[in-house]
């Protein structure tokens, strides 16, 4: 399983979270998005090392790269003038890769932080790479595209859904089950936007195509992590880690993550060249 989870982990260090700043903000994330490597292979080779103090110390220079996201975060929020639901999405995609940094700090120091087990740190880095950067940073596009009551929701629910779940973690797996329900409302809202709204307003093709991926795959990626929280929380049968790791987790780096920063960096791209 943890083959799969960190050529995961890889997708989301080396290529999604650098794609998703250039959507962010070209021009003043410039400079981390250039410096990033500098960050992300150090990370992504922690990745296959044994345990240890070489391993960890890699690690902790990835997660000193997520804190200048949290630091653009604190910027954006002191120079942010007006809270809208779009900017509340943009500032969770940049601050949660932190938390997905000091976990994988403390896996690969073989360290288990707060009473949690290796694996679930080990599974925590990926979640909060996709369900947290990717998955906020598309509900903020997708409201800053489109008007309307359920695109300013999902804007706002993605956020408050990846919280709750982390703070589930700390409590009980029924708080982590209403954060799931919270985040599964906002994420087949940003799927039935982008479904409707955001790809029936594309005439490129490819655009169109990876968009409509992203929306039907998060449908289903989402009910598989609803299936797991409520199997979880009401001892009921339900997937296990490694099932949850090819289907939910592959699912959301491949179908949803990476068509979606595909689809809105063409949609840039054709949006600057007809400027």
């Amino acid at each position: 399983m943890f083959v799969l989870v960190n050529l995961i982990v890889m997708l989301g260090m080396l290529f999604v979270v650098p794609a998703g700043l250039h959507l962010v903000d070209p021009v003043r994330l410039a400079p981390v998005r250039r410096t990033w490597p500098l960050f992300a292979v150090p990370g992504a080779v922690a990745l296959w090392l044994p345990r240890g103090g070489a391993a960890a110390a890699l690690a902790v220079v990835y997660a000193l790269g997520t804190l200048l996201l949290a630091a653009e975060a604190a910027r954006r929020l002191a120079a942010t003038r007006s809270l809208v639901p779009a900017e509340i999405a943009v500032l969770t995609a940049l601050v949660t890769p932190s938390v997905a940094g000091l976990a994988l700090v403390a896996e690969r120091a073989g360290h288990e932080l707060f009473g949690f087990t290796l694996p679930i740190l080990a599974l925590t880095v990926p979640h909060f790479h996709f369900a947290g950067f990717a998955a906020a940073l598309v509900a903020g596009l997708v409201c800053g595209r489109a008007a309307g009551p359920l695109a300013r929701f999902a804007a706002l629910s993605v956020p408050v859904g990846t919280l709750t779940v982390l703070g589930g973690y700390f409590v009980d797996d029924w708080a982590e089950l209403a954060g799931a329900l919270v985040l599964t409302a906002g994420m087949w809202a940003v799927a039935l936007v982008t479904w409707h709204d955001i790809r029936g307003a594309e005439r490129d093709r490819s655009t169109r195509a990876l968009l409509a991926v992203s929306a039907i795959v998060l449908v289903a990626t989402m009910l598989l992590a609803l299936s797991w929280a409520v199997g979880e929380a009401a001892d009921l049968p339900h997937p296990d880690l490694t099932w949850m790791a090819a289907t939910h987790g592959l699912g959301n780096a491949l179908g949803f993550a990476l068509c979606s920063v595909l689809a809105w960096r063409r949609i840039k791209d054709m949006k600057e060249s007809a400027v």
